[in-house]
């Protein structure tokens, strides 16, 4: 059989024959050959895929212990692969979750430099704070408007799960409803802890309501920071110049977030019956001491810390991307004519969805808002942060909301869910 030459090798899988060498060293991609004589290494084809494999995992930034698992397992098992990829990618969420809300507050406090900021960098939380159970208190309650014959908005709130839907077309309605009731298998598993591995304990608590059409509802749910059902470790080769494989709460919260991303594939499926409508679905799933986070479409979800507002999702419109790209502001969008044209959306389009996924470290003190459109075009932030500061409890907030809507014409149907995170009584 022929064999490749490391510079042939090298071009063909896209390494450099100085990573080759090094990976050589490692173990991770021994060459099929080594010249007795000259030392020079040799490759086989068949190699090819491992090394391609290799390199996609490195530009994502993977460490090369983590890499050798994952090729390891890759030949055996694909879909544990693909599960501890996931598992790390978590990973990396979680740790860079803070320099993005960050980042979000600084953008958020430049655009609106009349208020004086508050650096939310810096955590004055005591270790009692930080070791105290926290629990939710949540509404929920969707309306029609004073405009739309029909609601096709939907909200969701239960011990464990937060959402809102916004559907459009002739069947936005019941597309709305039907990626709402796609969750509900999430929320059994997340309270009844049945994710893979038995990566939850069940700590929820009875109660929780779900809103569709002009309803409401209200309750509470309790958890801890020591929701997550820590087991050993599997063993990782060793070697000081090597970077940790993902941590056992990694891997966990990767089950959560894969549970979640398989919640929103069931939706886009069930969506994808109503022939030419579709829905928006933005959910969290509170795991005790983190916010989990699906987003696809245009429904938003705000925070209330300290006093801010910051936005934790990204409009997957037409004008976000043009704001994105520096050729529309932020004023202008708002009368744009495309400014409702979706780019994802569940049912919208071939393929399946790619719904942004994150964790969002929870505080006591927080205030969540998911919404619809019908809100926040017709309400402006500063009017919305008002509202959410001066309401006692989550019930109150969403009546506020939805009659500022109304005040502001009430264009459309309108979405609300407030979650406060509080310690537990």
């Amino acid at each position: 059989m022929d064999r490749l030459t490391i510079g042939a090798f090298a071009r063909a899988s896209r390494l450099s024959a100085k990573a080759l060498r090094r990976y050589d060293e490692l173990g991770l991609l021994p060459p099929a050959s080594v010249d007795a004589y000259t030392g020079y290494r040799y490759y086989d084809a068949t190699q090819l895929e491992r090394a391609r494999l290799v390199a996609w995992l490195r530009r994502i930034g993977m460490p090369l212990v983590t890499v050798q698992e994952v090729c390891d397992l890759y030949e055996s098992d694909p879909a544990e692969a693909a599960r501890s990829i996931r598992a790390y990618w978590a990973q990396v969420e979680t740790e860079t979750s803070a320099r993005r809300d960050l980042a979000v507050f600084l953008a958020d406090r430049l655009s609106r430099p009349s208020r004086p900021a508050r650096p939310p960098g810096k955590d004055t939380r005591t270790m009692t704070d930080l070791l105290t159970p926290l629990t939710i208190r949540y509404a929920a309650r969707t309306d029609l408007g004073l405009v739309r014959e029909s609601n096709q908005d939907a909200a969701y709130a239960t011990a464990r799960i937060l959402a809102v839907a916004d559907g459009f077309g002739s069947e936005g309605a019941p597309a709305s409803a039907a990626a709402i009731a796609a969750l509900k298998a999430l929320d059994s598993s997340v309270r009844d802890g049945s994710l893979r591995d038995g990566s939850l304990r069940d700590c929820a608590v009875p109660g929780g309501s779900a809103a569709g059409g002009p309803t409401s509802g209200r309750g509470s749910s309790a958890g801890s920071s020591g929701d997550w059902d820590a087991s050993p470790a599997p063993d990782t080769p060793a070697s000081p110049s090597w970077p940790a494989s993902p941590s056992p709460v990694g891997r966990r919260i990767g089950d959560l977030l894969n549970a979640l991303e398989d919640a929103v594939h069931r939706a886009h499926a069930a969506v994808s019956g109503f022939a030419g409508s579709g829905t928006t679905l933005t959910a969290m799933v509170w795991t005790g001491s983190q916010l989990a986070l699906a987003h696809i479409g245009d429904t938003r979800v705000q925070l209330l810390r300290n006093g801010d507002l910051l936005r934790m999702t990204h409009d997957h419109t037409v004008t976000q991307s043009m704001i994105d790209a520096g050729t529309l502001t932020e004023e202008e969008a708002a009368s744009h004519p495309q400014r409702t044209i979706l780019l994802r959306a569940l049912g919208g389009g071939e393929g399946p969805p790619h719904p942004e996924l994150r964790l969002c470290e929870a505080q006591a003190g927080d205030r969540y808002l998911l919404s619809s459109d019908g809100l926040f075009r017709a309400v402006a932030d500063d009017e919305i942060r008002r509202a959410l500061e001066a309401a006692t409890d989550p019930d109150e907030a969403v009546d506020e909301l939805i009659a500022l809507a109304h005040r502001a014409g009430g264009p459309d149907n309108i979405a609300c869910v407030v979650a406060d995170v509080v310690p537990e009584d």
